[in-house]
């Protein structure tokens, strides 16, 4: 019996959180990068470029999205559909 390994890239597993939000009202950024960072917590990416990714999944998915992350202090949230 073989077990094969499939390796999880930044890339597929911001697509596949996407993917699995799709039916949800909006996609939280904060809660996807925490998701992200918990399942690959060697990963080199800042906030800001997973914010990227995220949001060019959500478009190409038509995943309406919140841009609730905090940063540099500045607390606000933009919701884009």
């Amino acid at each position: 019996m073989t077990n094969t390994f499939h390796t999880v890239t930044v890339e597929s597993a911001t697509e596949a959180y996407v993917l699995s939000r799709g039916k949800a009202r909006f996609l939280s950024i904060a809660q996807a990068i925490r998701a992200i960072r918990t399942l690959m917590p060697a990963c080199m990416l800042t906030d800001h470029e997973l914010e990227e990714m995220l949001a060019e999944a959500c478009i190409a998915h038509g995943v309406p999205v919140a841009f609730d992350l905090t940063t540099a202090g500045v607390s606000e949230t933009r919701l884009h559909s």
